[in-house]
């Protein structure tokens, strides 16, 4: 490879005009004379789970870390549904040291909004706030609109964004996969997309009346994407997320497997276009993975047993970039910004000596075997795609390489 690309592209001091400064008007990137190689920033994930303390034997700190460096990512924000859970400073610093220990990037976790996640009390926001990246109680909607409201009025105080999982109980109805034509045909239970938009309207409302900074996890329905467009008309301080699969899948795409099983589900056709059109419009600000990793046994269980969660990690920027840069729905400076500029602008994630070098023009097919994760569902196993991640890295240290 050395002898392919310029190594100019490896220097520090040149690194620093491909990844323009935080609120920097366009995105460059940087390919050698070729065609063949680009250096890209370093990703941030601003959704993952990496499931350490509790349950290690789905991730660890580690394991996670390696595959987000594989994938090309050098930041990311882990999700508190843990044990324990990172609901006081206490609980926080058993997650704290082991990613002190273990991580390979840098890893900049969430502190939960309720105690327990069980909605029912607030974390102790205040005692969290100096060392976690935001407040969520991922994995789970806050159902009682007074406590939501009463977060998001102490996040503001706190200077701290809320991100939420937004999903109403009541809606649910025992589904396990969208609500539409294939669970029709297949015999499933669905779940509603008012499910996930009617909490997105509550909340919306709660963020316009606190002024709150407000980010919504992983959009997946049409509605979703129309009540974050029109608060963002209104001036409410709101961003959204979502994710590889929602943007180049739907209920069109679902097999009878647990690797296709995930929380929000693939909803229909006209979500995902819908989700595109927010990403072109800038109504959806970022991507993020969602990578949820589970053991083999927990996702052999069928569409309706399996545990919901896929992973993502090394899979995100080829997916994306195969389905959605090559036939020029996005452009790469555009997929770069979603991925890597935008995360780090709204949740304040510092921009160092970080970035990623991408062979382009290599296609092969998705091997879940190969993961670095300890997971291997994913619903991309099979696909052929187009981008293998060279190198990365973080803070001047080569944290992945691939060696082939």
């Amino acid at each position: 490879m050395e002898n392919q690309v310029n190594a100019a592209f490896f220097k520090p001091e040149t690194y620093s005009r491909f990844y323009p400064p935080m609120g920097g008007a366009s995105v460059p990137v940087s390919i050698d004379k070729g065609g063949e190689f680009v250096i890209l920033p370093g990703f941030c994930d601003v959704h993952v789970h990496f499931r350490e303390p509790g349950f290690s034997y789905k991730e660890t700190i580690a394991s996670g870390t390696a595959a987000a460096a594989r994938g090309g990512y050098t930041a990311v924000c882990p999700m508190p549904n843990l044990d324990p859970v990172p609901d006081s400073a206490q609980t926080l610093a058993v997650q704290k040291n082991i990613i002190d220990r273990d991580a390979c990037i840098r890893v900049y976790p969430y502190g939960a909004i309720t105690r327990g996640e069980k909605g029912t009390d607030l974390a102790d926001l205040d005692a969290l706030a100096p060392d976690v990246i935001a407040f969520s109680d991922d994995g789970r909607g806050v159902q009682s609109e007074s406590m939501m409201r009463a977060a998001m009025e102490r996040a503001k105080s706190l200077g701290k964004i809320i991100a939420a999982h937004c999903e109403d109980n009541t809606l649910l109805h025992g589904g396990y996969i969208h609500a539409g034509t294939y669970a029709a045909a297949h015999g499933h239970r669905g779940i509603s997309s008012e499910s996930e938009w009617r909490q997105v309207e509550r909340d919306l409302r709660l963020a316009k009346e606190t002024g709150c900074a407000y980010h919504v996890c992983h959009v997946s329905t049409k509605e979703s994407v129309a009540l974050i467009r029109a608060a963002k008309a209104e001036g409410v301080d709101v961003t959204c997320e979502t994710g590889p699969h929602y943007l180049t899948l739907d209920e069109n795409d679902l097999q009878e497997d647990g690797r296709f099983k995930m929380n929000p589900p693939l909803r229909g056709k006209e979500d995902r276009e819908a989700l595109i059109e927010g990403l072109l419009d800038g109504t959806i600000d970022m991507i993020a993975t969602d990578h949820a990793p589970h053991s083999a046994e927990e996702k052999s269980r069928g569409l309706e047993k399996s545990l919901m969660g896929v992973v993502g990690l090394e899979t995100a920027f080829p997916v994306l970039y195969t389905y959605l840069v090559r036939p020029g729905v996005l452009t790469l400076e555009r997929l770069v910004e979603l991925l890597a500029v935008a995360p780090r602008e709204r949740f304040g994630i510092p921009a160092g000596e970080e970035y990623s070098v991408w062979e382009l023009g290599r296609k092969y097919a998705i091997d879940p075997e190969s993961f670095l994760s300890k997971g291997r569902a994913t619903p991309f196993a099979g696909r052929e795609v187009y981008g293998t991640c060279c190198l990365t890295v973080c803070g001047g240290r080569t944290v992945y390489r691939d060696e082939k």
